[in-house]
């Protein structure tokens, strides 16, 4: 009896684990009151748009249309771009268009944060953007991320990440479906108060906030973080649009949840001091939005391993058709591209590549540097 209930709490408390930053905690955030912001008439503020590439060729006809485009709306927006030793004709592509982007070219690979920080430390403008090499931004996106700074308690402004081509492959579908609950959690914690962390798609920072940091740290989540620490806002405006397209095979976004995950933990030792600090709502959120997901897949284990063990409580037979059933389904969602076992095949490795990374930075290994995916 007494093993039945310490079964059925592991059981519950997995349940709960996979359930509370995609259910529990979205229902609790929209219980919160809702902290307005206060607009003060003055100037608007002048913008720089950082972003790094590493062999985007292909990506950076569109990129740099997209961004006279911003230019052409936006006349006195500031564009550097830096280059991360591309072994193709990305730097001469963005070189050729030097009357609308400065190019800084690194002496080789040295990563996406060292980099932002040679651009950081050039750019002049109130507030610093920040994007990727393959994101195109929406024409009103520079207007209306800016228009947020009219409140001075605002420090950074993040905007809103649309996928393309989410009907490509199972790994896209459920990349999409992750996504939109990620931009609907971002609205939330936004409407209360601070979003926990941006990631490089599109997002701001007055440039006064830029921090000082290490070259192998997560540089989105470090630079949107020091507004929080700051005492400042860090907010989301629905309404700036930035579109890139999906990751369809699973192998290109296996090794990249593997590598984002290791960087978010390391860069997790490195902000510790100055978590801390923070108040008890902004470490409620950033717990319940990060680091709960970070060990998700040891709750699918947990979970499993119970649930079979009950089984087997109940009648061994019971324990081996539930092995049998689940072994078949997650072969049958292997050979799928599409489908709801392709989907369910598809979060279980988002799990595993996500645990995968936190283990190897907790072993002390974490990637300074990045590929494109192929697959893109």
């Amino acid at each position: 009896m007494m093993a039945d209930i310490i079964l059925s709490l592991i059981l519950l408390g997995s349940l709960i684990g996979l359930a509370w930053p995609f259910l529990l905690y979205p229902l609790i955030l929209r219980a919160l009151p809702t902290k307005g912001e206060h607009p003060v008439a003055g100037p608007t503020p002048t913008a720089s748009l950082l972003f790094c590439a590493y062999n985007e060729g292909a990506a950076m006809p569109e990129k740099l249309d997209n961004l006279a485009m911003l230019k052409g709306r936006y006349p006195g927006l500031e564009i550097w771009a830096f280059d991360d030793g591309s072994s193709d004709d990305t730097a001469a592509q963005i070189m050729a268009r030097g009357d609308l982007v400065s190019l800084v070219r690194g002496p080789g690979r040295s990563g996406k944060a060292h980099g932002m920080k040679q651009l950081a430390a050039r750019a002049r403008g109130d507030v610093l953007i920040f994007t990727d090499a393959n994101v195109l931004l929406d024409g009103e996106a520079v207007e209306r991320l800016l228009a947020r700074y009219a409140d001075p308690a605002v420090g950074g402004v993040l905007g809103s990440l649309h996928y393309l081509g989410d009907g490509e492959s199972a790994t896209a579908a459920v990349g999409s479906l992750y996504w939109r609950i990620e931009e609907m959690l971002k609205d939330e914690e936004s409407r209360t108060g601070n979003v926990l962390g941006a990631d490089g798609s599109i997002f701001s920072i007055r440039r006064d906030l830029y921090p000082d940091f290490p070259d192998t740290v997560l540089d989105d989540l470090t630079v949107s973080m020091a507004v929080v620490f700051a005492g400042r806002r860090l907010v989301k405006a629905k309404d700036v649009i930035a579109r890139e397209r999906l990751v369809a095979a699973r192998g290109d976004e296996y090794r990249r949840k593997v590598r984002i995950a290791a960087r978010a933990w390391h860069t997790h030792g490195h902000l510790r001091p100055q978590l801390r600090r923070m108040g008890a709502l902004d470490r409620f959120k950033y717990a319940s939005r990060k680091m709960v997901r970070w060990f998700g897949a040891l709750f699918l284990l947990s979970g499993g391993l119970a649930a079979m063990a009950l089984a087997w409580r109940i009648a061994p037979w019971l324990a081996l058709a539930l092995l049998a059933a689940g072994g078949g389904a997650v072969l049958a969602g292997v050979l799928m591209r599409r489908g709801p076992l392709a989907a369910i095949v598809d979060i279980v490795i988002a799990y595993v590549a996500t645990l995968q990374g936190v283990a190897r930075a907790m072993r002390g290994n974490t990637f300074a540097v990045w590929n494109p995916a192929k697959s893109r």
